[in-house]
């Protein structure tokens, strides 16, 4: 029977709690390590079958796009164990680690019903990483963020259901827009993988999560569900549009944006919809692109979040008004911070330089102009508020006076490996290519790419040092911007007051007149079957048969019609 390392990591996460000290490290360690050896001992194919009323499920299902995925998700497992070693809580440590694991059976599932047991899973595991917060913010985001999560369990289950009703079975292959299953399923993913309008969970619940804990989401639940929409959605259209808006939209928002670690998750959508353009475009390299990139953001996507989590350890906050000069503090952090944003930016010798531009590739061989130009604002855009805003206002801006200890070891050897992959990506990516689920043949340093995307980010660089010092950049203000959470924030709960408020006066002004004319209806409509009515009166035998035979007649000719 073929094992699984989700198994691995989420029955051994139940041990750490039991352990203290260095025993504890190295089981948290050892852990990610086994399930990357177990992972690739694993053959090709599908794994162990059995019948659970009367569907056959496949819980392992090894083939290359899975594989990649579960890699990935080990090596940020690995990572962000690495940089929890420091805590004292045992608890999020196992959060952690269980919290990866069902990313990783989410990746090998080969039914439609291990998939859904693992999506909710990681919904509900991740929830208690926001909670660890153990603040008012945290719980209230923790709630607001378990509530979209059941939502699109609930929706993918739904889909589930509908498609076994249709007789399409439940093996988790390409599934298409065939049918209103396949819809749901698909409007689930979307929930996850932050859609346009579906997204504010994630802007709103990242940065409350711990230090640790932002570290360990970014990873995992948007690229499961980037995995989900590869594997079922591949070609679909509406993905392409969709995710060009993705890449578009949060730029405007990073901009505006005060806290770093919120401008962090708005980066994520960005990077997101590169990804979900890629798996509209389908075919193998569409698919390979979206798939590479998607490996690539774990990792520095992580490293950012590392390199902010380290900020907020030191510092107490993120926010851009109250940082600024830190690199004289933590000039280690800052270095890696700057490696972690020319990745995201698509330097160069960076990892997403190997992966994005693959994206931008399939688009242009597509014939997309709009869509490819739309990309292109987005990279220089991603490369604004990401790749300098970050580091600037962190480490470089005008200086606050922070004087604090660099970062634990412990974070420092995390984001040091993070790093040492996003180059090494970069520098060689026919390492990443080679796992790719289809044949690469695409070289990214041909000296068109190179120079042009030197170009882009030359003038955008010069676009953000012209804003700063004209001072027309918008300032790092104490403020909180609304997006479509605005609706559950102000809407929702202004409308309920409103609604509470006037319940009690519609009933001071129309409870009265109502019990009136209602009394005087009832009494009129009662008054025929009262008593000393007609109704009541005995009727004569002849006119009872009468009505019988009438309404026998009436029955069987509307029968016969």
């Amino acid at each position: 029977m073929m094992t699984s390392p989700a198994l691995l990591l989420m029955l051994g996460a139940a041990g750490v709690p039991l352990l203290r000290g260095l025993p504890r490290r190295a089981l948290m360690l050892l852990l990610p390590v086994a399930g990357l050896i177990m992972l690739w001992l694993l053959p090709e194919g599908p794994g162990a079958t059995f019948a659970l009323f009367g569907l056959e499920l496949t819980p392992v299902r090894i083939d290359a796009l899975s594989r990649l995925f579960a890699t990935g998700f080990l090596v940020a497992a690995l990572l962000t164990s690495i940089y929890a070693l420091h805590l004292r809580s045992p608890l999020e440590q196992a959060l952690i680690l269980l919290y990866s694991g069902t990313a990783i059976g989410g990746a090998l599932a080969g039914d439609l019903v291990t998939l859904f047991v693992f999506w909710e899973l990681a919904g509900l595991s991740s929830a208690f990483l926001i909670w660890a917060g153990r603040t008012e913010r945290s719980y209230r985001a923790g709630m607001r963020y378990l509530v979209a999560q059941l939502i699109s369990g609930l929706l993918m289950l739904a889909g589930i259901a509908l498609r076994v009703q249709a007789g399409e079975g439940i093996e988790f292959g390409y599934l298409g827009l065939n049918g209103p299953g396949d819809a749901l399923i698909l409007l689930a993913v979307g929930i996850k993988c932050a859609f346009p309008l579906l997204h504010a969970w994630l802007t709103d619940t990242y940065p409350e999560a711990t230090v640790v804990g932002a570290v360990a989401l970014s990873p995992f639940t948007t690229k499961l569900a980037v995995y989900v929409l590869a594997r079922g959605f591949p070609g679909t259209d509406l993905l392409i549009w969709v995710g060009a808006a993705m890449t578009v939209f949060p730029i405007f928002y990073a901009v505006i944006e005060n806290d770093l670690r919120r401008v962090l998750a708005y980066s994520m959508i960005n990077q997101l919809g590169f990804m979900v353009a890629g798996v509209g475009i389908g075919g193998a390299l569409g698919v390979n692109g979206a798939s590479a990139h998607a490996v690539a953001d774990m990792v520095f996507k992580s490293l950012l979040f590392m390199a902010m989590g380290a900020v907020l350890l030191r510092t107490g906050t993120t926010k851009g008004s109250e940082l600024g000069g830190l690199y004289k503090s933590m000039p280690q952090t800052a270095a890696l911070c700057m490696v972690g944003a020319a990745s995201i930016s698509a330097f160069p010798l960076f990892s997403a330089f190997a992966t994005k531009s693959m994206i931008m590739e399939a688009v242009g061989q597509e014939h997309l102009t709009v869509v490819w130009l739309l990309l292109l604002f987005a990279s220089a855009g991603v490369f604004h508020h990401a790749g300098i805003k970050i580091p600037y206002f962190a480490f470089f801006a005008h200086d606050r006076g922070h004087r604090v200890a660099e970062a634990p070891v412990n974070m420092r050897v995390a984001m040091t490996l993070a790093a040492l992959i996003c180059v090494g990506i970069g520098v060689a990516p026919n390492l990443l290519y080679e796992l790719l689920p289809h044949p690469v043949d695409y070289v990214p340093y041909t000296t068109p790419h190179v120079i042009n995307q030197l170009q882009l980010l030359l003038l955008a660089s010069m676009a953000f040092t012209l804003l700063v010092r004209t001072g027309l950049y918008p300032p790092e203000l104490r403020s909180v911007n609304l997006d479509t959470d605005v609706v559950y924030r102000r809407v929702l709960p202004r409308s309920w007051h409103a609604l509470s408020r006037a319940v009690p006066r519609l009933r001071r002004t129309l409870g009265p007149p109502l019990r009136h004319h209602g009394g005087n209806l009832w009494s009129a409509t009662t008054r025929p079957l009262r008593p000393e009515a007609k109704l009541a009166t005995p009727w004569p035998t002849h006119l009872m048969v009468w009505w019988a035979v009438f309404l026998l007649g009436a029955v069987l000719l509307l029968a016969l019609l």
